[in-house]
C-alpha cells in the first residue's frame, strides 16, 4: 500500500473517499503516492475555511506573517534534497535541477517575508483646504490558485507567498499529474504556525476543482497557470461571475532566440541547448525558435548537434542524467505528433526524435532539433512544450525581429550578438514581456515581475513587489483635520 495523502481543509487532513496514483515518469512501476481527489464539496467547505479565517489574518501584524513566511522559507531550503528528490520523481526534473527549484521556492518565501515588512502607502495633501489624503493597499480577500504540472514547488510558491504576505486567505489546486510538491509545501506552512483556513489545499482535476473555484461567488481573484485554451475559459468565467473575479493567467509561449552573424559561436550554441531542452523542454520559457542568421546558420546548426550528442537521457535520479523523461504519455504523444506534422509540412529532422528506451520503464525522448522550417509551419507558430525547437533562417537582423514578433505569444525572446546596437534595439523592439541578451530565454529571477504580452499572459505580473497588484486592492480615504 502507498501512502495516501489527503486535501488540507481548514488545517486538518480530510477523509479520502477518491485517489488517484502518482506515477513517477522516470520509472511508471514506482508510484510516489496515491493523492486524494478533490470534489465540489471539498471546495465549498475549503472556501467556507478560508472566508472564515480571513478576517484574522487580513489584520494579522506585519510581524506575524513575516515570522510564519520565514519559518517556511527555513525549513524548504533545510529539506531541499529531500524534496528535489520528491520533484524530480514525480514531473521527471533531473534531481539538480528539482533541488535547484525547491531551493528557489525557498528563495522566494524569504522575499515575501520582508515584502510583509515593506507594505506602505501615501499620505498626500488633497486640493481642498484642510483636507488630507491616504492610499492604502489592503488584501484582496479568497484567492484561487490553480498551478501547473512544470514547476511543481516553485510556482505554487510564487502564487502562495505574496498572497500570505499580503493578507489573502487561498485555496489552491495543484495540477493532478504533481500534486506531491504541493502537498509538502502546504504541510510546511501550517507546521510553521499558518492559522487553519487560511490556507487550503484541494487536489482533483481541474473541471471539477478549477471549475468550483471560478464558479464560487465568494472565491474573489483567480492565479492560473496554464494553456491558452484553459486560460480563455478562465478569463470567461471570471468575466462572467457576480460580482466579477480578478484575474491573472500565464498561458505559455514560443519563445524566439535570434543568433546573428556576429554572435559568439559557442555561447549561442550553449544558450541554444540550455533554454530550448533543458528540464526536457517543459518550460513556458524555453526557446522553441531558433532564429538564425545565414552567415551563422551552417555553424550554429553543426554546432547543435554536436553538443546535443553529449546530451544523457535517462532517469531524473540518475547520476549523470542531463535531461529526464516527458512528464507522462499524453505529453509524449504530443510531442510525437508535432514532430511528425514537422516533418510533413517538410520541416528535415537534424537531430533526435526518438524514442529512447532505459533501464526503467519511462516517457524518454531524445531532443528533437529541425532545421529547413519556416516561421508560417505549426511548428513554429504552437507551443509543442516538449524537448523540440526549430531553426529558421533569415538574412539580416531586421527579418531576424520580424520573424521573432510574428507571433501570438510574447512571453520570452533572447538575442545572442557581440553587437551593442542590436541588443540595445532588440531589448526595445522585441514584443515581449522578458528580454535575455546572451543568456537562456528560460531562467528568470525570483525578485524581478514574471510576465508576458499577447496570448501569452493577462493581468498583472507575477513575482517581486509587482505581485502586490494582484494581491492588494487600493483605498483611497480622505479625512477633514
Amino acid at each position: 500500500m502507498k501512502e495516501l495523502y489527503s486535501n488540507i481543509i481548514g488545517g486538518e487532513f480530510v477523509a479520502v473517499t477518491n485517489a488517484s496514483r502518482n506515477i513517477n515518469p522516470s520509472d511508471t512501476n514506482d508510484v510516489v503516492g496515491e493523492y486524494a481527489q478533490g470534489s465540489m464539496a471539498d471546495v465549498n467547505n475549503a472556501v467556507a475555511a478560508a472566508k472564515a479565517s480571513f478576517p484574522a489574518w487580513s489584520h494579522a501584524t506585519s510581524q506575524t506573517r513575516f515570522d510564519i513566511l520565514k519559518k517556511a522559507s527555513d525549513e524548504i531550503l533545510s529539506r531541499k534534497d529531500e524534496l528535489g528528490r520528491l520533484l524530480a520523481r514525480e514531473e521527471g526534473k533531473t534531481l539538480a535541477e528539482g533541488i535547484d527549484e525547491v531551493t528557489r521556492a525557498g528563495q522566494i518565501f524569504a522575499f515575501f517575508a520582508g515584502e510583509c515588512l515593506r507594505t506602505g502607502g501615501e499620505a498626500l495633501p488633497s486640493v481642498r483646504a484642510g483636507v488630507g489624503v491616504e492610499i492604502t493597499r489592503e488584501p484582496v480577500g479568497i484567492i484561487g490558485m490553480i498551478t501547473p504540472w512544470n514547476f511543481p514547488i516553485a510556482i505554487p510558491a510564487w502564487k502562495i507567498a505574496p498572497a500570505l504576505a499580503w493578507g489573502n486567505c487561498i485555496v489552491i489546486k495543484p495540477a493532478d499529474l504533481v500534486p506531491g510538491s504541493a502537498w509538502a509545501l502546504v504541510d510546511i506552512l501550517h507546521r510553521a504556525g499558518l492559522p487553519k483556513g487560511v490556507l487550503n489545499l484541494v487536489m482533483g482535476r481541474g473541471s471539477v476543482v478549477g471549475q468550483a473555484l471560478l464558479e464560487h461567488k465568494d472565491v474573489h481573484a483567480i492565479s492560473f497557470t496554464g494553456s491558452i485554451a484553459t486560460g480563455r475559459k478562465v478569463a470567461a468565467a471570471c468575466v462572467a461571475a457576480s460580482p466579477m473575479k480578478k484575474i491573472q493567467l500565464e498561458m505559455g509561449g514560443k519563445n524566439p532566440l535570434v543568433v546573428l552573424d556576429d554572435a559568439d559561436l559557442a555561447t549561442a550554441v550553449e544558450v541554444a541547448i540550455n533554454g530550448s531542452f533543458f528540464s526536457t523542454g517543459q518550460r513556458c520559457t524555453a526557446s522553441s525558435r531558433l532564429i538564425v542568421q545565414a552567415g551563422i546558420h551552417d555553424r550554429f546548426v553543426a554546432g547543435c548537434i554536436e553538443r546535443l550528442k553529449s546530451i544523457v537521457v535517462d532517469d531524473a535520479l540518475k547520476q549523470g542524467t542531463h535531461i529526464g523523461p516527458v512528464v507522462d504519455q499524453s505529453q509524449l504523444e504530443q510531442n510525437l505528433k508535432y514532430i511528425q506534422i514537422a516533418r510533413d509540412e517538410g520541416g528535415k529532422l537534424a537531430f533526435g526524435g526518438e524514442l529512447l528506451k532505459r533501464a526503467t520503464p519511462g516517457f524518454y525522448l531524445q531532443p528533437a532539433l529541425f532545421t529547413e522550417t519556416t516561421n508560417a509551419m505549426r511548428i513554429s507558430r504552437e507551443e509543442v512544450f516538449g524537448p523540440v525547437a526549430n531553426i529558421v533562417r533569415v538574412k539580416d537582423y531586421d527579418e531576424a525581429l520580424a520573424v521573432a514578433n510574428d507571433s501570438e505569444f510574447g512571453l520570452s525572446s533572447g538575442i545572442c550578438t557581440t553587437s551593442l546596437k542590436y541588443a540595445t534595439h532588440f531589448k526595445r523592439n522585441s514584443e515581449v514581456g522578458m528580454v535575455m541578451v546572451n543568456v537562456p530565454t528560460a531562467g528568470v529571477d525570483y525578485h524581478v515581475p514574471f510576465g508576458g504580452r499577447k496570448c501569452s499572459s493577462y493581468g498583472s505580473r507575477e513575482q517581486g513587489t509587482y505581485a502586490k497588484e494582484h494581491y492588494t486592492t487600493i483605498k483611497t480615504a480622505y479625512t477633514m483635520a
